[in-house]
């Protein structure tokens, strides 16, 4: 499934073979929370952009329009018109992200749905039988997110918990994969390494989980408190025990100098919601660092937002126009913002896999990791 085309350091340029097609790596994937991404795009936009995967969350679908309804609709793959591979988050993150909403048990978890606060329990079942109705190319398994810092004590019990989800996770998903009832019975299931920013759980964990043989392998619990360089030093300490014939996958990561830190560390695949939340409010990503779009500097700028991109943005509006979308509150300014951003990201990560066919990836990471985080 997962295919090591060649190494420069840790760095790893591979294939990813899935029922949807194959994904080349290292790859980005792009957000669409509830089968969409924020800002306008369709499916079909999203091979202007150069995507590969989209990502769609379990607990959110769960909620609406409900996995049920997906799966009368053939599952996300027709529902969307997305016909590339679709990994699902497991609901986990919400574990994280609702934590004033939720009760967490050894059965699962106990949520207050945000949007009317009527009861939910998701565990291990739960979120397989959802992705599996949702009929994703790639399931997560079930996990708990802990907040930066965390306590020892608290992170190891946690772990543990998520071991014996996993586990779980796994068991369910044999079981839907053999039923008739299943619209995709080769889905595949990631597990995912938890332990905060302590290494000796991290490895341990990830010990455990590797000895599981799972479809990929996902580093879990980052950005989401910790400094740059705790996640750094995470990773690294992380990568030696992954399995090096399976795809790596760093969850919720991030800026492109985070990418090009990670990728420099061995990971695979990536996902964020920064580029297009970000352009949703005026900040554009440039191969020369991040422009604001309502600066004054640009009213008159006939320039595209980036001169080195090729997207169709920049093909065809000024940054004065989109400026004057953002200013008068146009949403075709998010949409168009939102489609540079996510081309930028998936070019990127275009220019890294090129860099490392060439043999060249170390001097692309030294030229750009000062350059791409800098405000314009």
């Amino acid at each position: 499934m997962f295919k090591l085309i060649k190494t420069e350091g840790s760095a790893r340029r591979g294939e990813f073979l899935t029922p949807h097609g194959t994904v080349q790596t290292p790859a980005f994937m792009n957000v669409a929370t509830c089968g969409a991404i924020k800002g306008g795009l369709s499916a079909f936009d999203l091979k202007d952009i150069h995507c590969q995967v989209q990502l769609c969350n379990t607990y959110h679908l769960h909620l609406r329009p409900g996995n049920a309804v997906v799966k009368q609709m053939g599952g996300l793959h027709k529902f969307t018109r997305w016909d590339g591979p679709i990994l699902t988050d497991s609901g986990g993150f919400q574990v994280f992200s609702l934590s004033k909403l939720r009760k967490i048990e050894e059965e699962g978890v106990y949520f207050a749905s945000h949007i009317d606060g009527h009861r939910i329990f998701m565990g291990p079942e739960q979120s397989m039988q959802i992705q599996s109705d949702l009929a994703s190319t790639i399931a997560m398994a079930f996990d708990e997110c802990i907040e930066n810092p965390a306590q020892y004590d608290y992170t190891k019990k946690s772990c543990e918990r998520t071991y014996r989800w996993l586990v779980r996770c796994k068991k369910e998903m044999d079981r839907l994969n053999s039923l008739d009832s299943t619209i995709n019975k080769k889905q595949m299931l990631f597990g995912i390494n938890q332990g905060s920013t302590f290494a000796d759980l991290r490895i341990e964990h990830m010990k455990k989980v590797a000895e599981l043989d799972l479809d990929g392998y996902a580093i879990g619990g980052l950005a989401v408190g910790e400094t740059a360089d705790e996640m750094y030093e995470t990773i690294s300490a992380v990568e030696p025990y992954m399995p090096k014939d399976k795809i790596r996958y760093l969850m919720g990561v991030g800026t492109p100098v985070n990418i090009l830190e990670s990728v420099k560390r061995g990971v695979d695949l990536f996902d964020c919601v920064m580029p297009s939340r970000n352009a949703r409010h005026g900040h554009i990503f440039t191969m020369s660092g991040i422009r604001n779009m309502f600066n004054a500097k640009y009213e008159t700028d006939d320039r595209p937002l980036d001169e080195e991109c090729d997207c169709p943005v920049c093909k065809n509006f000024s940054r004065a126009y989109i400026r004057h979308l953002y200013k008068s509150n146009e949403m075709l300014g998010m949409r168009l913002g939102v489609m540079h951003n996510l081309y930028f990201y998936n070019t990127l990560l275009e220019k890294i896999r090129d860099a490392l066919d060439n043999d060249q990836f170390e001097s692309f990471y030294n030229k750009y990791v000062n350059v791409l985080g800098n405000r314009i």
